[in-house]
């Protein structure tokens, strides 16, 4: 702890004599204003010429806006929220899909059942793939290409659906799972005897 203190004490003391010198050899304290004034410019001069090489929108930049900034990614001139919405509702019986624009407003309808499938033959996957195709022809006559991909439920005609409305022209950009998940919330049913 001494020679550090020691150490201190005689940097300061010479920083203190080198301040007394100057103001004695000019008549001012100058050569300090001058370092500090040097410095300042440095400064200025480097923030400036980083400024002038970084363009001041980068279409293409590496990592994702912000949530108050724009984002510059467009699909046919549309941004992101106003993307149209498919909603694919999968159940153990039968496979629902609606396609809603960015606000929600439905723009058409159908299901497995509505595409001339009976009984046990709803819940295939192979009815979940003809009804994406559907309702892919339905959106392609609406104007629709580019479209958000919501799925709830853990029926048999998840994928089969996505692959159905791909298969039928539309470009899926997101697909997200909504899927209701209890956090032990109410009781099951008793198990099934067989």
């Amino acid at each position: 702890m001494f020679t550090f203190n020691t150490v201190l004490f005689g940097s300061i003391s010479n920083v203190c004599r080198q301040l007394v010198s100057s103001v004695n050899t000019s008549g001012s304290a100058l050569g300090l204003q001058r370092t500090l004034c040097s410095s300042a410019v440095r400064l200025q001069e480097s923030s400036a010429t980083t400024t002038a090489k970084q363009p001041t929108k980068d279409p293409l930049r590496r990592l994702p806006p912000l949530p108050c900034d724009e984002s510059p990614l467009r699909w046919a001139g549309q941004k992101y929220e106003e993307l149209p919405i498919i909603h694919i509702k999968a159940t153990y019986n039968n496979t629902h899909i609606q396609l809603t624009d960015g606000v929600g407003k439905s723009l058409t309808r159908t299901s497995c059942g509505a595409e001339g499938f009976k009984n046990i033959k709803r819940s295939t996957p192979v009815a979940a793939q003809t009804t994406g195709i559907a309702t892919a022809m339905k959106a392609a006559s609406k104007g629709v290409t580019f479209v958000r991909v919501v799925v709830k439920g853990i029926g048999p005609g998840r994928q089969a659906a996505i692959k159905g409305l791909a298969m039928g022209g539309l470009k899926v950009v997101s697909i997200t799972d909504n899927t209701p998940v209890p956090h032990n919330g109410c009781r099951p049913r008793k198990a099934r005897r067989m």
